[in-house]
């Protein structure tokens, strides 16, 4: 064992009623208590979309936050998680939310 953890990035899709209920802030804000970067956005669809890296077992927590918690008012109806992939390094320096 290296002792040194997979740097991973997933891309996500929730959801749900997930717009409007500061979803956006509150990914960001968990994201950066979990000391990952990566982005967040609003799409036309309704849903809402990003990307997170991170140590593996920072983004699976990351992950079953995305699937359970979300914003208090948020209702999550399902989340989509591809492209599964480790990293050499990080493609992000911080975790953004991307406004149109």
């Amino acid at each position: 064992m290296s002792g040194k953890e997979d740097i991973i990035s997933v891309d996500y899709e929730i959801f749900g009623r997930v717009q409007g209920v500061f979803f956006r802030k509150y990914t960001q804000a968990e994201g950066k208590k979990l000391g990952l970067v990566g982005w967040v956005q609003n799409t036309e669809a309704g849903t809402v979309q990003g990307q997170l890296q991170g140590p593996s077992s920072k983004v699976k927590l990351m992950q079953d936050w995305l699937k359970t918690t979300g914003s208090p008012k948020s209702q999550i109806i399902r989340v989509e998680f591809q492209n599964e992939r480790k990293l050499e390094g990080l493609d992000h320096t911080d975790f953004k939310i991307i406004r149109h």
